[in-house]
C-alpha cells in the first residue's frame, strides 16, 4: 500500500511539473538595457503572431548569447533591428523609429 501511495505522489508531482513546463511561454516582457535607452519588448503581445522559430531559431528557445558570441553571427543589435523593424514595416504597425523603442 505504501508503494502505491508513493507512486501516486510521484506521478502527481511529475505531471504537475510537466504541465508547468509545457505551458511556459517565456516572460511576459523582456527589457534590453542599451546605450540608446531601454527597449521593452512585450513578449506576450507578440506570441501567436507568427511561429516561435521566426525569432527563436533553436528548439530550446535559449537566449541568443547562449550560442552566439557576436563574432560568428550578426550582432544582436543588427538582428533585432532587422527582425523587428522589418516585421513592423511589413505589417504596417509597431514602432520603426529609434525613440519609439529606445526610451531613456
Amino acid at each position: 500500500m505504501k508503494k502505491l501511495v508513493v507512486m501516486l505522489i510521484v506521478a502527481a508531482f511529475v505531471g504537475t511539473a510537466f504541465v508547468a513546463v509545457a505551458s511556459d511561454n517565456g516572460p511576459a516582457e523582456v527589457k534590453y538595457e542599451v546605450k540608446m535607452g531601454t527597449v521593452t519588448f512585450n513578449h506576450t503581445a507578440h506570441q501567436g503572431l507568427t511561429d516561435c522559430a521566426t525569432c527563436h531559431h533553436t528548439e530550446g528557445y535559449a537566449a541568443c548569447k547562449s550560442c552566439h558570441d557576436g563574432t560568428k553571427a550578426p550582432k544582436a543589435k543588427d538582428a533585432y533591428h532587422k527582425n523587428c523593424k522589418d516585421c513592423h514595416k511589413e505589417k504596417g504597425q509597431g514602432p520603426t523609429k529609434c525613440k519609439e523603442c529606445h526610451v531613456k
